[in-house]
Order: structure tokens, then sequence, then C-alpha cells
């Protein structure tokens, strides 16, 4: 089992170390890089199917016991985030074999993709704080590299803004778990959750996790430090900004999620604070979405008005809502990347992505409006889709303890994005395109990148319609997350004291 447990990191590590060696020839690089991505997919599927028997993989690197040794533990939740990273990796770099627009022939792209894949995953089964922090580190790297591929004013000003408040936000992380540190003498998320079960983190140690929370908060791209987010996903490569919008801001709500659940397993002001943020962060997200009038800005708002929803279930604390947190982060890595997907082919197509020079996609690619449909469909919550589901149990979840507000805002987020998605739908697909037929560009050498979102469509559509099994493996990662103690004792049979 150890070698699964490690497997996670050391796939996409071990492929991007070949890429490097293999650098001069981009072919071989892009067949590597797809190679190691359904790899990676492959070891998430095997994760995914001994989580789901209840099986906590933790072990301790180097020898060295817990607290003071690099603990790696993967419940349910890691699972299922592994597996849906390999998913949107996969797919990431099977699109980016169609290399119109990359300027650096595919060669770079693939190398950077494989280093975000490292770091995103490592979040995912680290069980200490600082090396989460070296992670995020790892994966912010690669990320600055990815966006910055090409040139531009206009995405050089995207990138400085994504900089800015990414470095704030792990500077800012960094100070926290300092401080975390000297108050509480650990930084092993088992054993401050024991400290914390306890009663044992002083004052300082409080500070130190709210201000963590924070840094969490901007990479999550959470109400009032979202900015960053729709200024800057638009303006880099189209297989680029689906893979962020697919995995970054989760890489935060994970981080959210993993921390308030094991040191603040029941609700109590935190989670007051979080609920109100979560709601703000809907209804601007999707406010801000209707004032655009480009494709990717208009998807790169609705990043953070989904990201309310997510946090959404962490705040309201119930085992239900937990359950509509996480169905909800598997359902929208899926359906956010592949409408960022279409929407780069769309505007490949048509010329552009700004709304106004637009038009006549259904008439001239009738399957690519059928394949947009259905993530936007389930974006806005239509049944039988999967995002209908997952907004349906976070709604339940809101009445049950009677947050009619929250509620509500959930409701008439959904609305505005069905409206939004709307707009899209009308004028890039329906409407007559400004130039004429001839304006459209015919989709020759696009197989790859059709193969793509037509693979998470039909996964959008398994999942909807799958919903129960999906349900039930959300509710015992739920369940694991509002009882830490099995994570607690998985480290400490792999070494803790």
């Amino acid at each position: 089992m150890s070698g699964l447990l490690v497997a996670p990191v050391l796939v996409p590590l071990a492929t991007l170390i070949l890429c490097m060696l293999l650098r001069r020839n981009p072919g071989v690089v892009a067949a590597l890089s797809v190679a190691g991505a359904a790899l990676l997919t492959l070891v998430g599927l095997r994760l995914v199917g001994l989580a789901g028997e209840g099986v906590i993989l933790a072990g301790q690197m180097g020898g060295w016991q817990a607290p003071y040794g690099i603990s790696l533990v993967i419940d349910r939740l890691s699972a299922a985030m592994v597996a849906i990273t390999g998913v949107i990796g996969l797919a990431t770099v099977v699109y980016g074999l169609v290399r119109e627009g990359d300027p650096a022939g595919g060669r770079d792209f693939h190398l950077f993709v494989q280093g975000l894949l490292t770091g995103v995953c490592g979040t995912f089964i680290t069980g200490d704080v600082f090396n989460l922090y070296v992670w995020f580190e790892v994966l912010l790297i690669a990320s600055f590299a990815l966006i910055v591929l090409g040139d531009g004013a206009r995405r050089l000003s995207g990138t400085v803004v994504y900089l800015f408040l990414n470095l704030l936000a792990t500077l800012l992380f960094l100070l926290s778990a300092g401080l975390l540190y000297g108050a509480t003498g650990t930084l092993n998320m088992a054993e401050l959750a024991q400290l914390s079960a306890a009663g044992e983190i002083p004052a300082g140690g409080t500070v130190a996790v709210v201000l963590m929370l924070l840094a969490f908060s901007i990479k999550a791209a959470l109400f009032p430090v979202f900015g960053w987010l729709p200024a800057s996903y638009h303006v880099a490569w189209s297989p680029v900004s689906a893979l962020f919008a697919g995995l970054l801001t989760k890489v935060g709500v994970y981080a959210l999620i993993r921390i308030v659940t094991l040191v603040w397993p029941q609700a109590g002001v935190v989670h007051e604070v979080l609920l109100w943020v979560a709601c703000l962060t809907m209804l601007v997200g999707v406010l801000g979405a209707a004032a655009q009038t480009e494709v990717r800005r208009i998807l790169s708002f609705h990043i953070v008005s989904q990201v309310g929803y997510m946090v959404l279930g962490l705040a309201l604390a119930t085992p239900l809502a937990l359950a509509g947190a996480v169905f909800y982060l598997i359902h929208h890595i899926v359906v956010k990347a592949n409408l960022f997907f279409i929407g780069g082919l769309a505007a490949r197509m048509a010329g552009s992505e700004r709304l106004a020079a637009m038009g006549g996609l259904y008439a001239r690619a009738p399957w690519l409006a059928i394949l947009f449909a259905i993530p936007a469909l389930s974006l806005a919550g239509i049944p039988p889709l999967s995002g209908f589901w997952a907004k349906f149990v976070l709604v339940k979840a809101s009445l049950d303890i009677g947050a009619w507000v929250a509620a509500a805002v959930a409701l008439v987020t959904g609305v505005f994005t069905l409206l939004s998605m709307s707009k899209i739908w009308n004028e890039a697909f329906l409407k007559a395109h400004p130039g004429g037929a001839a304006a459209l560009r015919e989709p020759a050498g696009l197989r790859p990148a059709f193969a793509v979102v037509a693979a998470l469509a039909a996964i959008t559509v398994l999942i909807g319609l799958g919903a129960g099994p999906v349900m039930d493996y959300a509710n015992a990662a739920a369940a694991q997350l509002a009882d830490p103690s099995g994570y607690i004792g998985a480290v400490r049979g792999a070494g803790g004291q």
C-alpha cells in the first residue's frame, strides 16, 4: 500500500522528469504527458475503490514518526480529489494536442502541466500543514509558468494580478503556519485535531488558523478576495484556463474543508462567518457574470459564484451539507473545466470570444452546441444533470436547519446562472455571425479537443443519472470529515504517538 500512497505525487513527478529529459522531442513529450495523466487517473480510481471500502491510507515518509515526520493520508475525500485531478489532467493534455495558439509547440505546456498536477495531488494527500504549504508552492510555480505562456499586453496584465494576489496568499499562509507552530508546537493535522478536541489550542493558535483560512479564501476566490480570478483566467491559453478553472480554486476549497473540519468539526463562529461569506460569494459572482460580454470572463465569474456553494456546505456543518459540498466539488470540477474547453473551441471557430463578434455556431457545428448545453445546464442546476443534485442537496441541507437566507441565495444564484448560460447560447450559437457564415472557421484538426469535451459531457450526464452511488460516496466522505477519529487513528497507526 505504501507505493499506492505516494503514487499520486510520484506519477506526475516522474512524468515531468522524463519530459524534461526528452524535451527536444515535442511529440515524445506529448505522448509521455498523456500516458502519465492516464496512469494518474487509474491510480486515483484505485484509491477511490479502496476508500469506498472504508480504507484510510496513511504513512510516514523517511521513517520519522508523526508529528515530526511527513504524514501522507488518503481518505475518501482525498481519493476522490486525486481521481478527478487525473481526469482533468488527462483531458487538458489531450486537448493540448491541438497546438494552435501554443507558442511553445506543446513542449513547455506539458512540462508545466505535470508540475502543476504534482503540486495539486500533493496538497490532497498531505497530512501536515507545512507540507501543504510546500505543495501550494509547487503548484503555484507551475501555474505561474503556464499563465505566462505566450505574449501580449492583455496576458501580461492578467498575469500580474494573478501573481500578486497568489503571492500575498502564500506569504500569509507561511506566516500563519509559523505562528501556529509557535503556539502549538506542531503542524501535523491529526495532532492539531487532537489538541482542538481536548481544548488545548491556545488563543495564538486560533488566530493563526484564522489567518490560514484567510489565505485559503484568497486561493479559493471567496468574497471579498476574489478579484484576481476574473482578471486573469480569461487571458491564458484555452487548455491552461480550463485546467485552472477545474482545479486551482478547488485546492483552496479543499484546504478550507480539511482544516475547518479537523480544528472546528462542530458549528461555531467560524461557520457563521463562512455562511455569510458563501452567500455573498454566490451573489457577487453571479451578478458579475451577468455584466460580462466575453465567454471566458462570464465563466470566470461563475467559478466565483459556484465556489460559494461548496463553502456553503462547509459552513452549514451538517452531515448532509458536507456531503453536498463533496458532491459539488466532484461535479463542478468536471463541468467548469469542460465549459472552458468548449469556450476555447467556440472562440476558435467564431474568431473571437466577444459575444457581439460571435454567432452561427449552432448551424455550423450543432454537436458543439449540444456539448455546450450539457455542462451549461448542469451548472445552472437543471435536472437530471449533476448540478441539479448538488444544488438540491445543499438547498435541502439549508432548509433542514432553517438557513432560509442561504437557501434563497442558492436558488436565486441558480436562476441567474441559467440566464448567463442562455446569453452565451443565444449570442454564440443561435444568432447569425456578424460577418456571415463565411467568417466561421471549419472545425478541422480539432478531433482531440472534441473527444475531450464529449467525454467530460458524458461524465456529467453519468454523474447525474448515477447520483445515488455518488451521493453514497459523498455521504461516507462527509461522515469521515465530521468525525476525524478515523483520520487521527490512521496517522497514529502509521507511526504517530
